[in-house]
Parts: structure tokens; C-alpha cells; sequence
């Protein structure tokens, strides 16, 4: 599939971030550089993230469809892979990505982990699922990743040093996350 026939939309995570955080600004300008179109707002309700937002905002505002890369790190992950569930796209990358509530009252409160997971229809709903993780991150233990890899089969990347992926480090790049979109995509 061609570059300019796909969209990529960035989602972020919960606690208040926007779009115009860490990394996601240079993912945006360098996605477009190579004729990609891509959509990155702030989520309504971006404190809590709630699935009864975020979800329909995906659908209904942003049109994801099923010639859509999803992006999404932490909530924006986990969004990623419930709206997969339901929804044919064509793609989907998982940054900092989480199954379980973490025993946290917050990620309770966004409804994502009310419901078991359907691992085979978010495989089935698209044509690949990207990983990227890191065992120093202070939010999400690394066998939450793992356990989302072992159950999708995604191609897995996982690193030692990237934490939360510049939510407790400083991450304004991530130049492997246009590498495999270009990969992924032949560009």
C-alpha cells in the first residue's frame, strides 16, 4: 500500500498529555516528510484516557479506518489495541503498552481492562502489530509487553534505556519508530 493512501494517527497516553509532547511533534514532521498523512490532537478526557472517549473519538472524529497506522504509547497503546478489537486497520504500533490495570486506580477508571481480551480478532482486524518496550520503564513492568507479544506475535523491539519512552526521560526523537514504519510500508 502507498504512503499517501495511508494515515497514521499518534495517541497519547493519559495523566494530561497532548500532542504536543515529548517525541510525538518529530514523529509527526518526519511521517509527513515522507508523504504520510498524520493526525495528532489532543484526546478529549486526556487525564483519564476513558475508553467511552477515546474510543468513538478514534471512529468518529478521526476516521480510523482500515488503511490507518494507529501510534500509541501507554493509554494511547492500549487504546490502540481495544479499538482493534472492533475495527479493521491496517496497522498498529505499542509503545509502552500495558494489559492489566497495574493494580492502579486511575487506569481502573479508563475501562480498558473491564472486559477480557479478544488476542485473536486485534491480530485479525490487521495486517501487523509493532512493539516497543523497555525493562527500566517505571510505569509498566516489562513482562505486561512481553505477555501483549507472546499473546499479538508482533514484531518486538525492546530496549534497556528508553523507560517510558520520554515520559521520564528526555525522548524527543525516535528515529526507529520512522525506521520500521518505513520498513513496514517499503518506503
Amino acid at each position: 500500500m502507498k504512503a499517501k493512501t495511508l494515515k497514521v494517527i499518534l495517541i497519547h497516553g493519559n495523566g494530561g498529555s497532548t500532542a504536543d509532547d515529548i517525541w510525538f511533534p518529530y514523529v509527526k514532521n518526519e511521517l509527513t516528510k515522507l508523504g504520510i498523512c498524520v493526525i495528532s490532537k489532543t484526546f478529549p478526557d486526556n487525564e483519564l484516557a476513558r475508553q467511552e472517549h477515546w474510543l468513538p473519538f478514534l471512529k468518529n472524529e478521526l476516521q480510523a479506518d482500515k488503511d490507518t497506522i494507529l501510534i500509541g504509547c501507554s493509554s494511547g497503546a492500549v487504546a490502540a489495541m481495544r479499538f482493534a478489537e472492533k475495527n479493521k486497520i491496517y496497522g498498529s504500533i505499542l509503545i509502552g503498552a500495558s494489559y492489566t490495570d497495574l493494580d492502579e486506580e486511575k487506569e481502573r477508571q479508563s475501562g480498558y481492562f473491564d472486559e477480557p481480551w479478544d488476542w485473536e480478532l486485534i491480530k485479525r482486524n490487521q495486517n501487523w502489530v509493532v512493539q516497543f518496550a523497555s525493562t527500566d520503564d517505571p510505569y509498566i513492568p516489562i513482562s505486561e509487553p512481553r505477555y501483549i507479544h507472546k499473546k499479538l506475535n508482533s514484531d518486538y523491539q525492546e530496549y534497556n534505556d528508553r523507560g517510558h519512552f520520554g515520559w521520564d526521560k528526555e525522548l524527543i526523537e525516535f528515529p526507529e519508530l520512522i525506521e520500521i514504519i518505513k520498513e513496514k510500508l517499503s518506503l
